[in-house]
């Protein structure tokens, strides 16, 4: 992939690597290399396939530290590859999980984090620790992290935006328990093409401005 084709505001085909980043303070903290599934005026829907390799930027300030997943010793995706449904303008995706060789099912997973933003080589956001779980076999969906999203505020990770993160979470729970569905559920079926590639990240993906 060349760093400097097209602009921003590009659209990306399907089976083209995407490169996802987590933008932490002005700074390039965190990229992943997905492959788009579907970009359209509504939906960008992004394919983490099982094996794709993570990237942790070498230089650079980090006043709330390093990844948690670079100092734990996380440094590829594991087990069966999960899609990640982004709405734009909207500050969460809904991720799709699977389980098993069978690629059975798992749940939906709401994912609060920054609206993506285009950049050249994909997308920018930055993943706001509070989530929603909801399982394929439960009643009810579940809160994931609470006491953890309180102590990355206290980390200063989230500086002025900690109401706003709380806000998108209630919303989020407000329409579910109501039966909203914001999102197509027919993607619990989907099955990513045995032809794609695992992708890799491109050099100087972290250099790309944010």
């Amino acid at each position: 992939m060349s760093l400097t084709q097209s602009g921003p505001t590009r659209r990306f085909a399907p089976g083209e690597p995407v490169v996802r980043r987590e933008i932490l303070l002005g700074e390039v903290w965190f990229g992943m290399p997905t492959v788009c599934v579907e970009d359209s005026p509504d939906l960008l829907a992004l394919y983490l396939p099982e094996g794709a390799a993570f990237g942790f930027p070498e230089t650079g300030v980090f006043p709330a530290g390093r990844h948690p997943w670079q100092t734990g010793g996380h440094q590829r995706w594991t087990g069966p590859g999960k899609l990640m449904l982004h709405l734009p303008g909207v500050a969460h995706s809904i991720d799709v999980f699977w389980v098993g060789p069978e690629r059975a099912f798992a749940g939906w997973y709401f994912n609060l984090q920054d609206p993506f933003r285009r950049t050249p080589i994909g997308i920018d956001t930055l993943d706001h620790e509070l989530d929603l779980w909801w399982a394929a076999d439960a009643d009810r969906y579940v809160w994931k992290d609470v006491e953890l999203f309180g102590q990355r505020l206290t980390e200063g990770r989230y500086p002025g935006q900690g109401e706003a993160i709380r806000a998108e979470g209630a919303r989020i729970a407000d329409l579910l328990d109501v039966g909203r569905r914001w999102w197509d559920e027919a993607w619990a079926g989907w099955r990513p093409d045995p032809r794609w590639p695992v992708p890799r990240l491109p050099a100087g993906w972290d250099t790309v401005p944010c």
